[in-house]
């Protein structure tokens, strides 16, 4: 069973309704059989339940919105219309790999790659990020900056004001976990990978990943929530041209002014600030102490029993502390 035929059949059953195997076969040029292989496949491989009636035939327990070039780029402002370019895959390994590599055989600033399925989806850390199939946002964006590598810090930070400011527009009350998580209760409803390339003097390439979801993805090894958790129903396409021209905003400011434009705004987001936390590190021990926020280049504050210390994204994760 191919890949393209699967997907094939799920665009087929994507209205929720009920389909006959023999309509799809017919409509797609393949046979039954094939259509019941890609039925499976699309259970087995996607995790998403296709209920099977005699006489009726074959129905998806949930419709999907499809992402579409032409949707988004209909949400698009004037000024982010003009930047980007949009492409879309069905299944891709990993959004961010594939535009680090474009980036390197110079591909031009502004290209956008969404995905609906990601094979080797990845976060912070090398964190494997997993989604549901249609139920979730997982996109890249290709940013180049005149500036050098140094003057990029806070960059993830300042991505995440953006996203925060579409969110709260839908009415849904989610908070910034340093340096790179929107949480929602608590829990995982966004992730920002930043990955760069260029001289320390400039200019560089960025590519900035972006995992959002919907609907939860099942259990993947950490709290997470989905956007329906907070009783928000809005459509892929709707909410991706959104976060593309708010992205447009912020980065075009980010590029002028640096992080310390965001930093107040940020701090207004913040899940921990004044929270006992615990910082881990990759290497040594923990550390633990009391989030005082962030510096003008994105740099955690915490007071710890050694005094005020500054830590920077490398290798550290923070975790909130009892």
């Amino acid at each position: 069973m191919s890949e393209p035929h699967a997907f094939a059949v799920l665009k087929a059953l994507s209205d929720g309704r009920f389909h006959s195997g023999e309509g799809i076969a017919q409509a797609l040029g393949v046979s039954r059989t094939l259509v019941w292989q890609a039925v499976h496949a699309i259970e087995s491989e996607f995790g998403l339940t296709v209920y099977s009636v005699r006489g009726q035939g074959y129905k998806l327990a949930d419709s999907l919105e499809w992402l579409d070039v032409g949707a988004i780029r209909a949400g698009l402002s004037d000024r982010a219309a003009d930047t980007y370019a949009l492409a879309l895959a069905d299944r891709i390994d990993s959004t961010n790999t594939h535009l680090m590599q474009r980036a390197a055989a110079g591909a031009p600033h502004g290209i956008v790659l969404g995905a609906e399925w990601q094979s080797a989806g990845r976060g912070r850390l090398g964190r494997r990020w997993q989604m549901k199939l249609g139920g979730g946002l997982a996109f890249s964006l290709l940013w180049r900056f005149d500036a050098g590598l140094a003057a990029l810090s806070g960059l993830s930070l300042a991505v995440g004001v953006a996203i925060v400011r579409v969110l709260t527009r839908h009415a849904v009350p989610v908070r910034l976990k340093w340096p790179n998580d929107v949480l929602l209760d608590g829990r995982k409803l966004a992730g920002i990978l930043i990955e760069l390339s260029g001289d320390a003097l400039g200019p560089a390439a960025v590519v900035i990943g972006i995992g959002l979801n919907l609907a939860s993805p099942g259990e993947v090894g950490q709290p997470v929530a989905g956007l329906a958790d907070a009783g928000v129903n809005v459509g892929r396409n709707q909410l991706l041209a959104e976060l593309l021209n708010e992205l447009h905003t912020v980065l075009d400011q980010f590029s002028r002014d640096g992080f310390g434009a965001f930093r107040d705004e940020w701090l207004g987001y913040s899940a921990h600030l004044d929270q006992p936390v615990t910082l881990r590190f990759s290497h040594g021990e923990p550390v633990d102490g009391i989030a005082r926020g962030v510096d003008d280049k994105g740099a955690l504050l915490v007071d710890t029993g050694a005094g005020t210390k500054v830590f920077h994204v490398g290798e550290v994760s923070l975790r909130a502390r009892a």
